[in-house]
């Protein structure tokens, strides 16, 4: 399992022209899927992905985690944002043409990606997300910028 986290200020991703989420500081998580993804790889993204320290604390340090993170002008959570992206797991070594062999079959992909939401729904609020397998448009302002590539396996 592999998720790119973008540490942002906003964002928001659109299907046919229609905002279907959007977020003000937070996480945007794109995630991709692998074959021998699990219920025990998607705990451990879970777990790692909420408790990463991307966040700055009082003294400007990257020492807070999404659980710890405040609006600096409220006291409000920040949010996640979770996007699938199956291009993320494609394998680039050769040619000039990504192969997607490494990455999940839809079907397999799409049930781990709705069991990866209801992981995260159950440990943090709020998570919103795109749609799997349809066309979006995704609008960021990276924070920073702050990004970090994850990988289970």
């Amino acid at each position: 399992m592999i998720c790119l986290l973008q540490r942002v200020s906003n964002a928001h991703v659109s299907v046919n022209q229609q905002i279907i989420a959007k977020i003000k500081t937070g996480l945007v998580v794109l995630t991709a899927f692998q074959p021998q993804d699990s219920q025990i790889t998607l705990d451990k993204m879970a777990h790692k992905l909420l408790h990463y320290r991307l966040f700055s604390d009082e003294f400007n340090k990257m020492n807070l985690n999404i659980k710890q993170a405040k609006y600096h002008q409220e006291d409000t959570k920040a949010e996640l944002l979770v996007i699938p992206q199956f291009t993320l797991a494609a394998n680039t070594q050769k040619g000039l043409r990504p192969s997607f062999s490494s990455s999940a079959n839809p079907r397999l992909a799409n049930e781990l990606f709705k069991q990866f939401l209801n992981k995260l729904k159950q440990d943090y609020t709020p998570v919103k997300s795109g749609i799997f397998g349809v066309d979006m448009q995704i609008s960021l302002t990276n924070d920073g910028p702050v990004t970090f590539w994850l990988e289970i396996n």
